[in-house]
């Protein structure tokens, strides 16, 4: 049987830590870090996954604020919103939580974020530095993959590694992260990384999964990779979340990419859906606001 990796319990690590770091630097004379939030609308995922950052922020000593708009608020009343923010010296991270109503442009919005507060890592000068391995706030999901994989102590370097999925916001970035130099800044990790995505014929993608060490998927795809797929001893790291119906309750029930029960018979290592990935997001955007905070201290002092 594979190894659990206890996402919950790596992030309420992460989150001890980084309660010390706020202490330590409260105690040096500084404010605590500031993380404003905007929501948009009233999607109740989107309002649950911005509570959960919220009630994160302040267990970790961070201050925060939830701006609440509705969905008719034009594009240019949120940028020039976010720009009072990016001049606002009292705020360190700026976090808009997508998607953004549809007549607003989701590209543009995450570009008006100060590179300095975008601890989402979206804007798209943020993006350009991660995929040339210079120093950056990197996007809270494809950080916690890279920090669960070293808090397990899982082997890369020189690794075969799959990322199956894409998107821009995490398996790009995932596969920048396994793939690049770990003596740069973004302390990356050395594997051979193949991409798969949805245009990959399914005997391939099985081919190339099989040949890997740690497979990293990343689609909202229930039940995609099955135990055949898997090398005996591989790392499964299911960054999926799914809501789906059980069949045996008749309740909804949150499942990831990666057949569970049949796979972890075979992987070496696998992450649970809930309690993997998902809690690591969180924790690392309380790193980024942190670090957002501590950047920003450091070049108002310049000034």
């Amino acid at each position: 049987m594979a190894k659990l990796i206890d996402g919950k319990q790596i992030a309420s690590e992460i989150r001890a830590e980084l309660r010390e770091q706020i202490v330590l630097w409260k105690a040096q004379g500084h404010r605590a870090p500031q993380l404003t939030a905007i929501l948009i609308g009233d999607d109740p995922a989107s309002a649950t996954y911005v509570s959960n950052k919220m009630k994160a922020a302040e267990d970790v000593g961070i201050n925060s604020k939830t701006e609440r708009y509705s969905t008719d608020i034009t594009e240019e009343e949120l940028i020039n919103r976010i720009e009072e923010l990016n001049a606002d010296d009292e705020v360190d991270g700026i976090l808009v939580q997508l998607p953004v109503p549809d007549h607003i442009n989701e590209r543009k919005v995450c570009n008006t974020v100060s590179c300095d507060k975008d601890v989402d890592g979206f804007n798209e000068r943020n993006v350009g530095r991660l995929c040339l391995d210079m120093n950056t706030l990197i996007p809270c999901t494809p950080l916690g993959v890279q920090e669960l994989i070293k808090r397990a102590e899982i082997e890369t370097f020189g690794k075969n590694a799959v990322v199956v999925g894409r998107s821009k916001n995490v398996g790009m970035p995932i596969a920048m992260l396994l793939h690049a130099d770990g003596r740069n800044d973004t302390c990356a990790m050395d594997a051979t990384v193949t991409i798969c995505h949805r245009f990959t014929p399914p005997e391939e993608l099985k081919r190339f999964c099989r040949l890997a060490d740690i497979i990293v998927t990343a689609t909202g795809v229930p039940g995609l990779i099955t135990a055949d797929m898997v090398k005996e001893g591989a790392a499964v790291i299911d960054v999926g979340i799914t809501r789906v119906n059980d069949p045996a309750t008749g309740k909804t029930k949150l499942v990831g990419d990666v057949d569970f029960e049949n796979v972890r018979k075979v992987a070496g290592n696998i992450t649970p859906v809930p309690g993997g990935v998902g809690p690591m997001t969180v924790a690392m955007l309380m790193k980024n606001t942190v670090i957002a905070a501590k950047n920003l201290a450091g070049k108002r002092k310049e000034h």
